[in-house]
C-alpha cells in the first residue's frame, strides 16, 4: 500500500504541479488579452487622432484657398482699376498738352494784336486806319464753347 500511497501523493503533486502551469498559462493569457485589448485601444485613439487632424487640416487647406482666392480677385480689381487709371491719366496729359499748345497760341495771337506792330499792325487806307483784324476787336462777343474745347 505503501506504494499506492506513494504514487497517489506523486500524483497529487503532478496534478497541483499542473494545475499551477494551468494557472500560470491562464494568467499569461489574462495579460496577453489585456495588453492586446490595451495595444487596439491605443491603436483606434492614435487612429482616431490622425483622422482629426487630418480633417483639420483638409479644413485649413479649403480656408486658405479661399483667402487667396479672394486675394487673387482683390488684386485683379486692383489691377484693372490701375490700368484704367493710367490710362485714364494718359488721356488728361494729352489733353492738358494740347489746351496749354492751344493757351500758348491764343496767348501769342493776343500780344500781337496788343503790341500794334507787324502783320497785325494798323494799315492806312483811303485816309482811314484800318487793322485788319479791327473785326475782332469789334465783335467781342465771340466764345469758345465746350465741345470746342473737347480732346
Amino acid at each position: 500500500m505503501g506504494s499506492l500511497s506513494g504514487n497517489s501523493s506523486g500524483s497529487s503533486l503532478l496534478q497541483n504541479s499542473g494545475s499551477e502551469e494551468d494557472l500560470q498559462k491562464l494568467m499569461t493569457d489574462q495579460r496577453k488579452r489585456k495588453r492586446m485589448i490595451s495595444n487596439r485601444e491605443s491603436a483606434r485613439r492614435s487612429r482616431m487622432k490622425k483622422q482629426n487632424q487630418l480633417d483639420d487640416l483638409t479644413a485649413q487647406l479649403a480656408h486658405f484657398r479661399s483667402e487667396k482666392n479672394h486675394i487673387v480677385s482683390s488684386i485683379n480689381v486692383n489691377t484693372q482699376l490701375c490700368l484704367n487709371m493710367e490710362s485714364e491719366n494718359l488721356i488728361l496729359r494729352a489733353q492738358v498738352a494740347e489746351l496749354s499748345n492751344r493757351l500758348e497760341s491764343l496767348n501769342e495771337i493776343i500780344s500781337f494784336m496788343n503790341c500794334g506792330s507787324g502783320w497785325f499792325g494798323p494799315e492806312i487806307v483811303d485816309g482811314f486806319i484800318s487793322n485788319s483784324l479791327n473785326y475782332m476787336y469789334l465783335n467781342p462777343h465771340i466764345m469758345a464753347s465746350a465741345e470746342m474745347l473737347q480732346y
